[in-house]
């Protein structure tokens, strides 16, 4: 009988996060920000057919850095398990943290039992009623979740992102102010100037009622750089 071959348990979970986190790293960043009635979600994207962002349920957003049919399956499964909570219990049941531990549930446990980890990370944002009541939860390809405040990047310029944001946001952001603090925190690490036209951006906003995501339009975009 041939011997199985055998690799110690933590060279394996070294090996597949290794994996995993050079798949991430291809892709282009994400950048969440809270402002004075809502979330800016924003990511470079030229792809005009392919969304990074979408709406998840009423006051959730999500977003996927990575492999995009990871992630958008992902992003599908998730509003079944909204709707389906939604409608057996209440609407006002469905809530990000509930999802975004889901989504830890299902990323960690590929990342353990499969053969090959999904290579992308996630992000989950909820408007609240008020401020204080805004979540942001950044989920990994381990299934590890993160409780983040004011702003969150994802993707492989998190950290240069982060530390770019750690000095320039002030809370009470507006709109115009939070679309030109991304995009310049963006042009700043990427240190080149991105065309209004390859932005992908969204909000949750407060103020838009029950459906609260929003896309908003290239020319959105350029009127809030302009005021910057």
């Amino acid at each position: 009988m041939t011997m199985p071959f055998y690799v110690p348990p933590e060279q394996l979970m070294q090996d597949r996060a290794e994996f995993a986190r050079k798949g991430i790293a291809k892709g282009r960043s994400i950048l969440a920000i809270e402002y004075d009635t809502g979330i800016l979600i924003v990511a470079e994207n030229p792809s005009r057919a392919l969304n990074k962002i979408g709406e998840v349920y009423d006051k959730i957003a999500f977003a996927g850095v990575g492999k995009y049919n990871e992630f958008e399956s992902l992003r599908v499964a998730g509003i079944r398990h909204a709707d389906v909570k939604g409608f057996n219990y209440g609407r006002e049941d469905v809530n990000a943290k509930g999802l975004a531990n889901a989504y830890a549930q299902t990323l960690g446990t590929v990342f353990t039992n499969q053969p090959k980890p999904y290579e992308i990370e996630l992000l989950i944002a909820e408007v609240g009623k008020e401020p204080d009541d805004n979540r942001l939860f950044r989920i990994r390809y381990d299934g590890t979740l993160g409780d983040e405040r004011d702003f969150c990047a994802i993707g492989g310029q998190e950290e240069e992102l982060t530390e770019v944001l750690r000095d320039r946001y002030e809370a009470g952001l507006s709109l115009d102010a939070a679309i030109a603090m991304a995009i310049g925190a963006f042009e700043a690490v990427e240190e080149r100037t991105i065309p209004s036209h390859e932005w992908e951006a969204a909000v949750v906003d407060r103020g838009n009622g029950r459906r609260s995501f929003r896309r908003l339009s290239a020319d959105e975009i350029e009127t809030a750089r302009s005021k910057s």
